[in-house]
């Protein structure tokens, strides 16, 4: 069997998470996209596309609709492994006050709901996927993305058929509107001088020069840099050795505005000079 690491995606996740928006992003970058497939056909469904070369690349939409077939999931990924073949697991999460929007917003109930409450139906599908989450290859939450954004991370992780790379996705937040949930690393850049406090700088953001040169040009920021990037580095070949092609570095200041803005973009500036696919997400930018 020859290597198909990054031929085959398994997308699940949370129901109002964003699958549907993601099954059409991969189908429009070219991968054969099978919805809402019974887990006990997953198998098949590999070997007669992949296996025989009609289709180099799938991807397969897997969700609660499928009702008790979905505990056969884990079995089938195993199962597939044991052949060969090397699936990614794309998670798709979202907190419980944004599915509950997205889900009344397009006035349908929740597969799990039955006569009971939307979050009733929810938190039932949080402790089926708790397993599936928690193995997964990327998480991505989309709590604070809109289609656009999801859009190019999903371009960026799968828009080309080269997946010798860990591909690596740097977002600047701000700690007093919590610590994203799909991070893989966190970093606090509250140790350098807030811009926030000189009054020509205050009404700017990270990306801008004059708050970017503030923070970068702080002693600390430097020496950070450098020892950080080393240790990305680090974690590129180990995670590369594991088969982990995704990584989520998440870098925090106290509101998302300067300091996480502009380290999070020289961060990224740096993983790309090593060879990392990078793409930057300012999930705070213009809250405040």
């Amino acid at each position: 069997m020859d290597d198909t690491s990054g031929n085959l995606i398994i997308v699940t996740g949370m129901s109002g998470a964003g699958r549907s928006s993601v099954a059409d992003v991969l189908e429009d970058l070219g991968w054969f996209v099978v919805d809402n497939l019974p887990p006990m056909f997953l198998t098949t469904m590999v070997e007669q596309t992949i296996g025989t070369g009609t289709q180099p690349r799938l991807a397969v939409v897997v969700d609660v609709r499928t009702g008790m077939f979905f505990d056969e999931l884990s079995s089938a990924l195993h199962d597939l492994r044991v052949k060969g073949y090397r699936p990614l697991t794309l998670f798709l999460e979202a907190s419980d006050d944004v599915i509950v929007r997205r889900q009344e917003g397009v006035r349908r109930p929740h597969p799990l709901q039955g006569e009971g409450r939307l979050l009733t139906g929810i938190q039932r599908e949080r402790e089926l996927l708790g397993d599936i989450r928690a193995g997964a290859d990327l998480v991505i939450d989309t709590s604070n993305m809109n289609v656009h954004q999801l859009a190019a991370k999903i371009v960026n992780a799968f828009g080309d058929e080269e997946n010798a790379e860990l591909r690596a996705t740097v977002v600047s937040f701000g700690f007093k509107y919590g610590i994203p949930v799909d991070a893989d690393v966190v970093a606090d850049m509250r140790f350098i001088p807030n811009p926030y406090w000189q009054p020509d700088l205050r009404p700017m953001t990270g990306q801008d020069k004059p708050v970017s040169d503030f923070v970068l040009g702080h002693p600390l920021a430097q020496q950070f840099l450098q020892n950080y990037v080393d240790v990305l580095d680090t974690l590129r070949t180990g995670y590369l050795n594991e088969g982990k092609r995704f990584v989520t570095v998440a870098i925090g200041c106290t509101g998302g505005k300067h300091r996480s803005v502009a380290m999070s973009e020289e961060i990224a500036r740096r993983l790309r000079e090593k060879g990392s696919p990078t793409l930057v997400v300012h999930r705070d930018l213009g809250r405040e």
